[in-house]
């Protein structure tokens, strides 16, 4: 598809554009782009055609356009300040689950909208790095190396920071992030406590 661009054919690109339109706007949104999601994400993808000259031949296309997507992002948000990075984030983690039926117990909507609310603000305490690392990885849902790719980072990189990124959210949200919704704290306390040199 590359190389059909790069030899001129316009449909090619059209085709790409239509393929990755809608992870580029969730990638806009998740960094905090909020209303502006969708002017982002058509710089993004002109900016994107014009450097198509670097793209790497063999290397993965999403990874690469939605590092192009959040440097947009990044500017956008730098002159719109912070608090719409927060709402964009939030609501795109509204977007993303699926609707609840009229049918299911509203205790259990409640819990989940608190539990986004909670998660949100837990990854808007993190740092920049662990941010984005937590954001490729489980919001956009790409895996270990497209993540890599996306980061300009090493794999071990993505590891390591993903890692300490998820311990950190664990700490902020008082429960284990493996998945469970089990509330292990003083488990691993004392596993970080005594297991260190075990690692």
């Amino acid at each position: 598809m590359i190389a059909r661009v790069r030899a001129g054919e316009a449909e090619a690109y059209a085709q790409l554009v239509r393929a990755h339109t809608g992870v580029a706007l969730r990638a806009a949104v998740a960094f905090g782009a909020g209303a502006d999601a969708e002017d982002v994400v058509q710089s993004a993808f002109l900016k994107a055609y014009q450097s198509l000259g670097g793209f790497r031949e063999g290397a993965a296309f999403r990874p690469w356009l939605l590092r192009i997507v959040v440097n947009e992002t990044r500017n956008t948000v730098r002159s719109v300040g912070r608090a719409r990075a927060v709402a964009g984030r939030e609501a795109m983690l509204r977007g993303a689950d699926p609707a609840i039926p009229e049918s299911a117990d509203p205790a259990v909507a409640a819990l989940a909208e608190e539990r986004r609310t909670l998660l949100t603000a837990a990854l808007d305490k993190l740092g920049e790095d662990h941010r984005r690392v937590v954001t490729y990885r489980y919001l956009l849902e790409m895996d270990e190396a497209e993540t890599a790719q996306a980061l300009g980072w090493p794999r071990g990189t993505v590891k390591s920071r993903l890692n300490r990124a998820l311990r950190k959210l664990e700490k902020k949200l008082g429960t284990t992030t493996d998945g469970r919704g089990t509330d292990r704290r003083g488990a691993d306390r004392r596993g970080a406590g005594g297991g260190e040199g075990h690692e």
